[in-house]
């Protein structure tokens, strides 16, 4: 009978030498792998929460309510609505909660955090103050708003103002244009864009006012 050759210690230490090279091959393979899934479920990430914040900011402008309130030093009811080139106040029938009823919502743009947010439930008052004792809360950092506000210039003819006041004007903007532009200009962050038409534009007891 022929005796069984068994391995060497020579060739058992290079065959655990092989093995180790190949499961380091294979777990640099799988690092950078997971890295770059990472990489990109992080940006997919951003993007998804970016298009959420867009698609709740074109939402809670269209349902904006030509809501009113009574002003106790002029004793006369005024529709709450208040905008510039930076900022606007609104009502609307949207609330990111999913809360019933209306909700004030105030948007800020500053140059350092971003855009910033501000909502509070909105009663029959002015909810100004209500909103001033708020802390902002951070919306889309590393982004700047710019706000414009369509109105009816005549039977024949609109225009876009860069500020708008309800208490003047008695109604709201045909349409909200905002467009949220990175803060830094070398960003590769792309430009969003809203064009929101606002259906409740006026309140059916108070005829708006025509402001040249």
């Amino acid at each position: 009978m022929k005796r069984a050759r068994g391995y060497t210690l020579l060739e058992l230490v290079l065959a655990m030498t092989l093995t180790a090279m190949l499961l380091g091959m294979l777990s640099a393979g799988l690092y950078s792998v997971v890295n770059d899934w990472k990489r990109e479920t992080s940006g997919l990430d951003r993007a998804l929460d970016k298009s959420l914040v867009v698609l709740q900011l074109d939402r809670a402008l269209q349902a904006a309510f030509a809501h009113t309130y009574v002003d106790p030093e002029k004793l006369a009811r005024f529709i709450y609505f208040t905008g510039d080139e930076r900022n606007v106040s609104f009502i609307s029938t949207v609330s990111p909660q999913r809360n019933s009823g209306l909700t004030a919502w105030q948007l800020l743009s500053d140059d350092k955090e971003g855009v910033l947010l501000k909502i509070t439930p909105a009663f029959s008052d002015n909810p100004d103050e209500r909103l001033d004792a708020l802390d902002a809360v951070p919306l889309l950092p590393g982004y700047r708003a710019e706000l414009r506000y369509l109105v009816q210039k005549d039977i024949d003819s609109k225009e876009w103002l860069e500020e708008w006041e309800g208490n003047v004007r008695q109604s709201l903007p045909l349409a909200v244009e905002l467009v949220l532009r990175p803060l830094q200009r070398d960003s590769n962050d792309d430009v969003l864009e809203i064009l929101a038409p606002i259906r409740s534009w006026r309140n059916p007891d108070i005829e708006p006012v025509v402001v040249n």
